[in-house]
């Protein structure tokens, strides 16, 4: 893996630039440490791809890292280049590689751990067991968020140049790709045809959630709390059905749904869902709750509950090649405009201040590169 350090001799072959490289860091542990700064140039390790960095998209991830309750730097290091919403073009790439220069690109965010554990080692790093996996930009290694950066082939994923206004949103479409396949592995266990699904949360998530859905050809139904504006219509525009009212309202209004995509991580919202599915239904949680939050459940009811309907509740995080594949696929076949809007904030890197100051009718917020 390379890393930003001090560049070799001309004759090496590594790229020199006139202009100082620019990229977003944090000091891991240090609030408010979030800065633009000049950073060497990247000099690709044997085989891997040298990209131009087009734009990264901004989560609460990053937000947690700039707050310092998450994110650690290379060893080594004190501070850390963040970005894992990537998005590039290939500058150079070596023969063999099955990329060329001019390749729209993204980059893969999990690493498998040095001597990988049995889920590892079979090419399911998103399920490592140890704990000792890295991830770009987040974890132990340089993120993305850089005028340029360099990658392994291996952990590239190959765009179609239609996607460059919204290749930075393969990264959170594998997530949800990954919630699908799980629902869906889980589903194989016995005769499984869903009809109708549930996505609680409006935000990218739930409404990749949405959109996946809607291309398995589900009767999808998106709950949030906004009543007006952008998300019920892009919600309405995939053919979906927004519900604002209510959890409760919501299934009184479509009955019990067979899944549940729950992407907010309320509390109240999880165990609602854990405990109003159809028999033999399926809750995925996306969505990261805050500790510390207490609400008040009758246990016995909801475990009574979900033995006697063989119901199953199922936490899904991070991603696999076969996912980014999965999701690269879904963005393809989207109808671009759609996807388009979910891009609610472009701004240039030097304005990386507002991008951390989320907006009530943010969906996708996005780090221009190349301004």
């Amino acid at each position: 893996m390379a890393e930003h350090r001090d560049a070799p001799p001309p004759e090496s072959g590594a790229v020199r630039t006139e202009d100082p490289l620019r990229a977003l860091t944090v000091v891991p542990g240090v609030a408010g440490s979030v800065a633009v700064s000049d950073v060497p140039d990247p000099v690709p390790g044997p085989g891997e791809l040298l990209v131009d960095g087009l734009a990264v998209g901004i989560c609460g991830t990053d937000r947690e890292i700039a707050a310092a309750e998450y994110g650690t730097a290379p060893p080594g290091r004190e501070q850390l280049v963040l970005g894992h919403e990537s998005l590039g073009r290939v500058r150079e790439a070596p023969a063999g590689s099955g990329f060329a220069p001019g390749d729209l690109v993204v980059g893969v965010v999990r690493r498998p751990d040095p001597v990988p554990c049995g889920a590892c080692a079979h090419g399911h790093f998103d399920m490592c067991r140890n704990g000792r996996y890295t991830e770009r930009g987040i974890k132990d290694l340089d993120g993305y968020a850089g005028e340029t950066w360099c990658v392994e082939p291996a952990y590239a994923v190959a765009l179609d140049a239609s996607l460059e206004s919204v290749g930075m949103l393969l990264e959170p479409t594998s997530v949800v790709a990954k919630a699908w396949d799980q629902i869906e592995r889980i589903g194989s266990r016995s005769w499984f045809e869903p009809e109708r699904v549930l996505v609680t949360g409006a935000g990218p998530i739930g409404l990749l959630a949405a959109l996946l859905g809607r291309q398995r050809g589900l009767d999808v139904h998106v709950l949030d709390v906004v009543r007006e504006g952008l998300k019920p219509d892009l919600v309405q525009a995939l053919g979906a059905t927004y519900h604002c009212d209510g959890y409760a309202a919501a299934v009184a209004a479509i009955g019990p749904p067979e899944v549940v995509v729950e992407a907010t991580g309320v509390p109240s919202l999880v165990l609602d869902a854990m405990g109003t599915t159809q028999h033999y239904g399926i809750v995925c949680l996306t969505g990261i709750s805050a500790a510390g939050r207490t609400v008040r459940l009758d246990a016995g009811d909801l475990n009574r509950s979900l033995v006697l309907e063989n119901d199953v509740v199922v936490g899904s995080v991070n991603a696999n090649l076969d996912h980014y594949a999965q999701a690269a696929g879904a963005l393809a076949a989207a109808d671009l405009p759609w996807l388009e809007r979910l891009v609610t904030r472009r701004l240039p890197l030097d304005s990386f201040a507002e991008a951390f100051r989320p907006e009530d009718d943010d969906i996708k917020v996005v780090l221009d590169l190349t301004r």
